[in-house]
């Protein structure tokens, strides 16, 4: 028997019209399995707060080994796990095709699936999970002010706290006033010509994402500004709803799908067009590059998506290596502190961004590959807001060294959840600006 895997990590598709799936018993047998196996060898200990609660749980039995754990506590270890990903990624030694064939991120997605099919999931947590729902008020005139203006006092934190959930002292985003698919359409887009590359197609199509079009609109608008710059036409995704991972970290698998069912025929129709799909924000561009075409994996139309789906540095430095990226930057960006996401990390492509702000001359990148602990909805619950502070606080040292000009990371949650740890830490006067990768890109190349 291999001591550990030798070979790249590989997945197997979530199984989940299998009866056996949501057979309880089946699944805690598989929990007992894995959890002995995790027991036996620790790695990941640092990662996430789930190995460190199993491991507790292991110590304080009777035993001092997974047969001393109450099954009816499994589920404390699946409930800290936000599927980031990076133990199955960079540490297990026991992935697929290892004979042990351990996936825990896929697991615990198992255990969250079946603890929602028993309505276990409270209305709470769902309605978090619901990000069209908030995004509703966002660009009505007077109601998003009134909205944002509200959420920011005292009472009504404190209320979020008592009946959704919210820890009253996480980070929370604001609506924004217009919506970045509303400005978006308002624009003239570029009317060059298609360039095609050798890697890459040389229009695109942009999946918006929640995020960016009800909450931080210019980050999508700054992309659209440097994809405009460098003459690639692009097109706005006629309709879209959520990709479906909030959904996804509560085990609401029906709710993906459907989701799914509403999208990946939209996007199809780009892909098959020829179009490059980028979505800004990592855990989007995730959904439809791993987690759908495995749920989903004999729909034809998941696998064109895969395989059009870009994240924007994947495609702007194959842009580059094409020779069809401009290099024309006016502007030194200084000192940024750039951090990696896990839903960055998970793609495979390496550090594109990364690359693309080494472009930048007078620009020096100081980069921090770690889990920041904010994990979507995970950091600003009251559950788990001082454990995802906590997680984080690595990064937020790590983050303000070097007196950073900027701090940036492909997750806009992630950014902010560094700024709050580092506002919060002691880690000296530094106050840098926060601003997302592709800002710093649009700011780089002197655009307005």
């Amino acid at each position: 028997m291999r001591e550990g895997n030798l070979e790249a990590p590989t997945r197997h598709k979530i199984d989940w019209k299998n009866p056996e799936f949501w057979n309880e018993d089946a699944l805690n047998k598989e929990l007992e399995r894995v959890y002995d196996i995790c027991h036996g060898c620790r790695r990941c200990v640092s990662l996430c707060n789930s190995f460190p609660t199993l491991f507790d749980l292991i110590d304080e039995s009777k035993t001092m080994e997974v047969d001393g754990v109450d099954k009816k506590d499994y589920i404390k270890v699946v409930d800290q796990c936000y599927l980031c990903d990076v133990c199955y990624m960079t540490k297990c030694p026991y992935t697929p095709p290892h004979e042990w064939n351990v996936d825990f991120p896929h697991l615990m997605l198992r255990a969250k699936a079946v603890k929602y099919k028993k309505s276990e999931v409270g209305k709470a947590e769902r309605f978090l999970a619901s990000t069209d729902v908030h995004g509703k008020f966002a660009g009505i005139p007077i109601v998003v002010q009134t909205v944002n203006a509200v959420n920011k006092t005292k009472f009504a934190r404190s209320q979020m706290e008592s009946m959704l959930g919210v820890d009253e002292n996480a980070w929370l985003p604001e609506l924004a006033t217009k919506r970045f698919r509303s400005q978006a359409k308002k624009l003239a887009p570029t009317a060059a010509p298609v360039k095609n590359g050798q890697r890459t197609p040389g229009k695109v199509a942009i999946f918006a994402t929640c995020y960016i079009n009800y909450n931080e609109p210019g980050i999508g608008l700054d992309l659209l500004k440097v994809l405009t710059h460098n003459e690639i036409p692009y097109e706005i995704v006629e309709k879209e709803k959520c990709c479906g991972m909030p959904k996804l970290e509560l085990g609401d698998l029906d709710g993906v799908a459907e989701n799914a069912s509403f999208n990946l025929p939209v996007l199809a129709k780009y892909a098959r067009e020829g179009y490059a799909i980028l979505s800004a924000i990592p855990s989007c561009t995730l959904m439809f590059k791993q987690e759908i075409p495995l749920l989903l994996d004999d729909n034809a139309d998941a696998k064109l998506v895969q395989d059009a789906m870009w994240d924007p540095f994947e495609y702007l430095i194959a842009r580059e290596k094409d020779g069809l990226l401009k290099k024309d930057f006016s502007s030194e960006l200084g000192n940024v502190s750039y951090h990696i996401p896990c839903h960055s990390r998970v793609q495979n492509v390496g550090k594109k961004t990364e690359e693309m702000l080494k472009l930048v001359p007078g620009t020096n990148v100081n980069t921090v590959e770690r889990c920041s602990g904010h994990a979507g909805t995970y950091g600003v619950k009251k559950l788990h807001h001082k454990t995802a502070m906590k997680i984080g606080k690595p990064v937020f040292r790590a983050m303000a060294d070097k007196s950073p000009n900027y701090i940036s990371s492909d997750c806009q949650l992630s950014g902010h959840h560094i700024q709050q740890g580092i506002r919060e830490g002691n880690f000296g006067d530094a106050k840098p600006e926060l601003a997302h990768p592709i800002s710093l890109i649009r700011k780089a190349y002197g655009l307005s």
